[in-house]
């Protein structure tokens, strides 16, 4: 083959950013050679040269977003038999007087377009102010930029500081909660629970992450998927719980699965594992996905109460805070008792408030156990 395309990386991922090119133009590469690292919204993916050959050209270079099926590497010297993406050409708009090539960002160096369209001066006068065609609204005739809005992003960013592209993860996460926003109708039910007469040593992780699975064998209806286009409710058999995970990259959500059928000591052993393959960007995608319902426990950093979006097709998310000290009635007289603040969302669509009423209250009286 001539082209090799962005292959697909399984787990319904659609793009990844280039993260690192491990060739080089002219160079050669062997079969099942490193080529290129990716960047998808779960992890970091290393593809590797489908086959031995010289690189013609590379499309894209490190930072650019590229789609599964679009060319990748064009190898030289071959007769092309992949003609499933067409690079550099774009829809004719009649009248201007110029080739549509030349508007292409990155055409003369055979990279994906990003459907931004400006003359090589433009072009060339972005590069040189450091500004990024994609970010730029653009004033001209047919859409183009022009020189003059290179000029005022400039401005902006030295006025007003320089724009941050959202990639990989954070750029996952802002689509989900786009969605999540247009989707779901989210009601949040606050409460507390006291967790006073734990023994010493109980784990307040595993704690929680017992009392959801036993919370969704009370009401099986929140650990479910629900499908708004179709009105269709699937409860599920096994809780997979999604738990956030915190890091510089983003927000990730791995999955500890089957938490209603695993000791406390063998769900420490997984969570711990997952965390650590987070942190270092190796974990498995197919670890990152499918969750049932989901736990933020914002609370081992700080904070009471939380307003946790539920995220489709899951129909709840529960938020843990802080456990606290605090002066509570027991019994007619005032006590200083240890409390946990939980916050639950549910999606209102497919859960009656009193399925989710029952879910937290089922919950809490696992919680409340000392151990």
């Amino acid at each position: 083959m001539k082209y090799f395309k962005l292959p697909d990386l399984g787990e319904g991922l659609q793009e990844a950013e280039i993260v690192e090119w491990h060739v080089k133009l002219g160079g050669s590469i062997k079969t099942d050679e490193l080529m290129v690292s990716v960047e998808t919204a779960k992890a970091i993916v290393e593809v590797p040269s489908p086959q031995d050959g010289v690189i013609h050209t590379l499309f894209g270079s490190e930072g650019d977003i590229i789609h599964v099926g679009e060319p990748l590497v064009e190898f030289a010297g071959e007769e092309q038999e992949d003609t499933g993406t067409v690079v550099g050409k774009v829809e004719t708009h009649h009248g201007s007087g110029i080739s549509d090539d030349d508007f292409i960002i990155g055409s003369s160096s055979g990279r994906t377009h990003a459907s931004k369209r400006c003359t090589p001066a433009v072009r060339a006068l972005a590069k040189r102010m450091n500004i990024e065609l994609n970010t730029i609204q653009s004033s001209g005739e047919h859409g183009l930029i022009t020189a003059e809005d290179v000029e005022h992003a400039a401005q902006l960013n030295d006025e007003k500081g320089a724009l941050i592209k959202l990639r990989g993860v954070r750029r996952s996460m802002a689509r989900n909660m786009t969605r999540a926003h247009e989707e779901v109708a989210q009601v949040t039910i606050f409460d507390d629970v006291d967790v006073h007469d734990w023994v010493e040593n109980n784990d307040p992780t595993m704690r929680i992450v017992r009392a959801i699975g036993v919370a969704s064998k009370a009401e099986p209806l929140l650990n479910a998927w629900y499908d708004g286009k179709t009105m269709t409710l699937r409860p599920l058999k096994s809780v997979d719980l999604g738990i956030a995970v915190d890091t510089p990259d983003g927000l990730f959500v791995p999955v500890l699965r089957d938490i209603g059928n695993r000791s406390m000591e063998n769900l420490r052993e997984g969570l711990d594992r997952l965390r650590v393959d987070v942190k270092a960007r190796t974990i498995p995608p197919s670890e990152l996905i499918n969750p049932s319902i989901t736990l933020s426990n914002f609370g081992t950093t700080v904070g009471k109460y939380a307003n946790p979006v539920v995220v489709p097709p899951t129909v709840c998310i529960l938020g843990s805070g802080a456990i606290r000290e605090v002066v509570a009635a027991v019994d007619g007289h005032a006590k200083v008792r240890r409390i946990m603040p939980i916050s639950l969302s549910f999606d209102h669509r497919p859960v009656t408030g009193g399925e989710a009423a029952r879910f937290l209250s089922a919950f809490q009286e696992d919680l409340k156990l000392p151990q």
